[in-house]
């Protein structure tokens, strides 16, 4: 589903280059949730970005079900991030739109009929638990709740792919039981390839089928999580998993 080949990606600062991604490569099998765990700075969103090219890599490939993102021209690019949803970690939501308009923009930017922006729309909702917040703003929601907003707006154009950016790292504990459990369902009742970068433990145990570690831009380990018994073979990834260590 998705080849990430030598991927490359650095920026210029003032103290110089920065390489936030440095030469990785990762293969992300259809239907899984695979995750992306490290510390600050290990360069898992930039990485996450590369995917649907928000981030350009300087080199690599990128291949999304064979076809390479990296030469496709700007308008045949857009078109394929329409099967590609996003979730971010402070939601993004358009603060003077109703749960139900934040949900459907993407349908009328896609010039999607009025009548079946509003089946999807509702149906979204529906999905995420949040059919009678659907006349409400983002004011008079909470923040779990606006996150199932979001993940409603990223689902309704039927993507066969989601992105996850820290989707839970601004919740409590409770709430991101929840918002993990609505991904769960999203995965298994619709199909979706997740792809979810988090710093927490416990997300990467509850949903992800596999897990690579970053550590300075690169993947020093892929473990996969279905094994009751982790067998972690790099120092980091035994400190988070096997240690307990926090990020």
């Amino acid at each position: 589903m998705i080849r990430l080949t030598e991927i490359k990606k650095t920026y210029q600062t003032a103290n110089g280059f920065l390489c936030a991604v440095d030469t990785v490569s990762v293969q992300i099998h259809v239907g899984e949730v695979f995750g992306f765990i490290g510390f600050s700075g290990a360069g898992k969103s930039t990485l996450l970005r590369c995917i649907n090219l928000l981030e350009r890599p300087d080199s690599g490939l990128v291949l999304v079900d064979g076809e390479n993102f990296m030469t496709l021209p700007k308008k045949e690019l857009l078109k394929r991030r329409r099967k590609i949803g996003m979730v971010f970690q402070h939601y993004n939501l358009l603060q003077n739109a109703t749960a139900f308009e934040n949900v459907s923009f993407p349908l009328e930017i896609a010039k999607v009929t009025k009548n079946e922006r509003r089946h999807r729309v509702l149906q979204c909702l529906q999905i995420v638990g949040l059919s009678e917040k659907a006349n409400d703003y983002p004011s008079k929601l909470s923040g779990g709740q606006k996150q199932r907003v979001a993940i409603a707006r990223a689902i309704v154009t039927n993507p066969k792919i989601l992105l996850c950016d820290e989707p839970t790292s601004a919740l409590d504990p409770q709430t991101t039981q929840t918002i993990l459990q609505y991904l769960k369902l999203i995965n298994k009742e619709l199909g979706i390839t997740i792809v979810l970068v988090t710093h927490e433990m416990g997300v990467a145990r509850t949903v992800c089928d596999r897990v690579s570690v970053m550590e300075k831009g690169k993947v020093i380990e892929t473990l996969d999580m279905s094994n009751e018994t982790l067998f972690p073979q790099s120092e980091l990834a035994k400190y988070l998993f096997i240690n307990g260590g926090g990020i």
